[in-house]
């Protein structure tokens, strides 16, 4: 195997570790908690382990949309969105380390839901509910999953690696 594509390679290992965190976390929720019910909370009510599922996207968007619609656009969209992601990630070799590793901790999360989409009827299983102090006018910040947290966490770290790198070219012209 050449070194580049080797090195392509292993930041999918933190892809493969983000889904089967995610679907273990989840299925770990679905056999202990009943659905729409609190099963842990830490500090007060800081922090609810509940079990909810969400048949829409990102902040419950499309839940209203129908069952064909929904499953259609949420489950083959991301699919190509993905395969495409993918095709972008071993044709660039401009992508540093961790942009590499965080491309892959997207692509985790993003099969992570993909799973719940096409294998659970009821939705996206999403257990982790954060207090959110009224910021943004939210007493509690939309609960969310495993996958949903390494999409988030990679996406803010690869925008700012962007920035950084762009800052770095602008420096040295």
């Amino acid at each position: 195997m050449e070194k580049s594509l080797k090195e392509k390679l292993i930041p999918f290992t933190l892809a493969i570790a983000v889904i089967l965190a995610d679907q273990i976390t989840k299925a770990i929720i679905v056999n202990c908690i009943p659905p729409y019910t609190i099963g842990w909370t830490i500090g007060g009510d800081l922090l609810r382990i509940i079990h909810v599922v969400n048949k829409g996207v990102a902040f419950s968007l499309g839940s209203s949309l129908s069952q064909t619609f929904r499953s259609l656009l949420f489950s083959l969209m991301p699919l190509v969105i993905i395969g495409v992601v993918i095709g972008v990630y071993f044709r660039n070799n401009e992508f540093n380390a961790l942009q590499r590793w965080c491309i892959c901790g997207i692509v985790g999360g993003g099969v992570g839901n993909i799973i719940d989409r096409i294998f659970r009827s009821s939705g996206v299983v999403d257990f982790i509910d954060v207090k959110f102090f009224g910021i943004f006018g939210l007493d509690r910040w939309p609960t969310f999953n495993v996958a949903d947290a390494a999409i988030v966490v990679c996406g803010i770290i690869l925008i700012v690696s962007f920035i950084l790198s762009v800052k770095d070219v602008k420096k040295n012209d």
